[in-house]
């Protein structure tokens, strides 16, 4: 039997190269330390920080469409892409930038959900799993949006805490789906 692995790996901002990843984890928060780029020259200067996080993925099938595949969901934080203004130090606008992550991960929760219940096999993984991912991978980058939008980046007190409460209730729901 033929054995075919392919990977992909997919950034919010742009394709990278073998950068330093922090993998979510639910006992390990994000630090200012993390946000290691000095790439935040010509940004838009009402923004402080940006949190470069990502998902992506690793498959293994083969060419029997009957035989199983294996996919597993990565969530990461890119630290030589993430960069915050000199001077910031605030707790709350480093819990806006660990929500982003969160909502990261939150989505790979959701993918690995639609994977377990609709990839069985090889052929499944040919003919479905595109579709999937590239429709999460929409809907995620439209909740990443419509976060900023609407907590202002954080500076709306009742909405980011609104999002804190609604990302961690829904992440708590998806808890079977967390990578191991």
């Amino acid at each position: 039997m033929k054995y075919r692995f392919s990977a992909f790996l997919l950034l919010i901002s742009f394709v990278f190269i073998s950068a330093q990843k922090i993998y979510w984890s639910e006992g390990r928060k994000l630090t200012w330390e993390d946000f290691q780029s000095d790439n935040n020259k010509d940004k838009d200067s009402s923004v402080v920080a940006f949190a470069n996080v990502g998902m992506g993925y690793k498959a293994e099938t083969t060419t029997d469409p009957k035989a199983p595949v294996t996919i597993k969901v990565l969530v990461f934080f890119d630290v030589q892409k993430s960069w915050k203004v000199d001077g910031i130090t605030g707790e709350w606008t480093l819990n806006h930038e660990q929500l982003h992550f969160d909502i990261a991960e939150l989505y790979g929760r959701i993918l690995r959900k639609k994977i377990f219940d609709e990839i069985k096999n090889s052929k499944d993984y040919q003919t479905k799993f595109e579709e999937i991912y590239k429709s999460n991978l929409a809907e995620y980058k439209r909740f990443q949006r419509l976060y900023d939008k609407e907590s202002n980046h954080g500076i709306d007190e009742e909405k980011q805490l609104f999002y804190n409460k609604t990302v961690a209730e829904e992440l708590k729901k998806l808890d079977k789906y967390r990578s191991h």
